[in-house]
């Protein structure tokens, strides 16, 4: 019973001497079937979903005994897959043998459809709707009954503009180490100002970017999971009217080329550790990206990013330490600089106000405590510094616009734990006497 083992006491004899023999029958398992059942009726029906795509999840394998602690973590790993409603297994009898068949009834979701939203772009900044957008997408979650995922979704807003479309294998047929495969292609829009904002007449310049690509993911060991892809990126930057522009109001250049736009090949691998998941949990994640000139006009360099968060608890309080930092070697396009300074880096600052360099850093504290219900009370501190290499950036677009380079922000806050997730409003006071409010949707990054 303590290792949840599915058996029975098939005999029962009593010796001498206060001693009884039991006979234990462990129950082996002699099949596993799939039973799927209709959503409203509870009848059995055909399914959309191959029964090999449910049963290469389970841990349970034929000719071992049935443990019921471990049927309970298959049909929650099968929860997990997201295409089905409720999930059951069922041990019947298998004749006269001793073992068990065991039934899993699966109740499939509906496969996809269409659906609308909204949210807000943490990259402008000014106005109180111009960071509004809306969202319009199409997804399918078991095509092939294969339970491979396809996304298809727009993304508008006054500046902003994404098109993006994925397709998702969780885990590779054939593969042993679950690893997934993602096909992704995206066109977007998105505001230059991180770098080069501050123009002239609060005119926009927008940044430019068709990308394609793959990247496989598969777990390494216990919380810890690696991905490695290989993406094209075709970027340039644009004036409100559109028109490709390769410098900027101060003349820092805008890419990297000389030309409208500049073209990379990357190699990326990422490595993540997660801890429990939650967000008072340790997290730490190491990306790096390689430039493969495999044309001579194709940008050459490597960038390395990295990010760490420590949680600890103090009695009903969590106290929160994080850290990031990122360098760039090589001839890199001047809008991929490290934008500092926003409500995801030093708060107190607008979006990208503090400094763009090949470097930078940013730590941050916070003490977050239970207020009332889903209200959370939150104090902060920022800081944030490019480390010096705000000029090496070609054009230098953060001298010309006298961001100071490193800066501070303080403040506090309230969460509310919505079903959207965290909802963040933040007052926050920086080093140079300024005050700003941050909203924002989902916990910091």
């Amino acid at each position: 019973m303590e290792r949840g083992l599915f058996g029975l006491v098939s005999g029962v004899e009593i010796l001498s001497g206060g001693i009884i023999r039991l006979q234990v029958a462990e129950a082996e398992v002699n099949n596993i079937s799939i039973r799927f059942l209709d959503r409203k009726t509870g009848e059995p029906t055909k399914g959309k979903t191959k029964p090999e795509t449910i049963l290469r999840q389970l841990t349970t394998k034929k000719g071992q005994v049935y443990s019921m602690l471990q049927g309970k973590r298959d049909v929650d790993t099968v929860l997990t897959m997201g295409i089905m409603e409720d999930v059951s297994i069922i041990p019947q009898p298998a004749g006269d043998t001793g073992k068990v068949d065991l039934v899993m009834n699966v109740v499939e979701r509906p496969s996809g459809g269409f659906s609308a939203g909204g949210g807000i772009s943490s990259g402008i900044t000014s106005g109180p709707l111009s960071g509004l957008i809306g969202s319009f997408t199409y997804s399918h979650r078991n095509v092939f009954g294969r339970n491979q995922k396809l996304n298809i979704s727009l993304e508008r807003g006054q500046i902003d503009s994404i098109f993006r479309i994925n397709y998702t294998d969780p885990w590779i047929q054939g593969d042993d180490k679950r690893t997934s495969r993602t096909i992704m292609v995206q066109n977007s829009r998105t505001p230059g100002n991180l770098v080069h904002g501050n123009q002239p007449g609060n005119t926009s310049l927008t940044i430019g970017r068709v990308i394609a690509g793959v990247e496989f993911s598969r777990p390494l060991r216990p919380k810890w999971s690696g991905t490695a892809g290989l993406i094209f990126q075709h970027a340039g930057a644009r004036d409100e009217k559109g028109n490709p522009i390769i410098k900027d109001h101060y003349s820092s250049p805008l890419t990297a080329s000389g030309k409208t736009h500049d073209d990379m090949l990357l190699a990326k691998f990422e490595s993540v550790y997660t801890g429990s998941g939650d967000h008072g949990s340790s997290m730490f994640v190491l990306n790096v990206e390689q430039g493969l000139p495999l044309w001579p006009e194709w940008l050459f360099f490597n960038r390395v990013n990295a990010r760490a968060r420590k949680g600890i608890e103090i009695g009903p309080a969590l106290f929160l330490v994080s850290l990031s930092g990122g360098h760039v070697v090589g001839n890199f396009s001047p809008h991929e600089a490290f934008a500092i300074g926003g409500t995801n880096s030093v708060r107190g600052y607008e979006e990208g106000a503090v400094g763009s360099g090949r470097s930078y850093s940013v730590g941050s504290g916070e003490i977050s405590f239970p207020v009332l219900g889903p209200v959370e009370g939150v104090l902060f501190a920022d800081y944030g510094t490019d480390l010096g290499s705000g000029p090496t950036v070609p054009g230098d677009p953060a001298g010309a616009r006298l961001k100071p380079g490193s800066g501070y922000g303080y403040g506090f806050g309230i969460r509310v734990d919505s079903p959207l997730g965290p909802l963040r409003l933040e007052y926050a006071f920086n080093d140079r006497h300024a005050k700003r409010f941050h909203f924002g949707v989902g916990h910091r990054n």
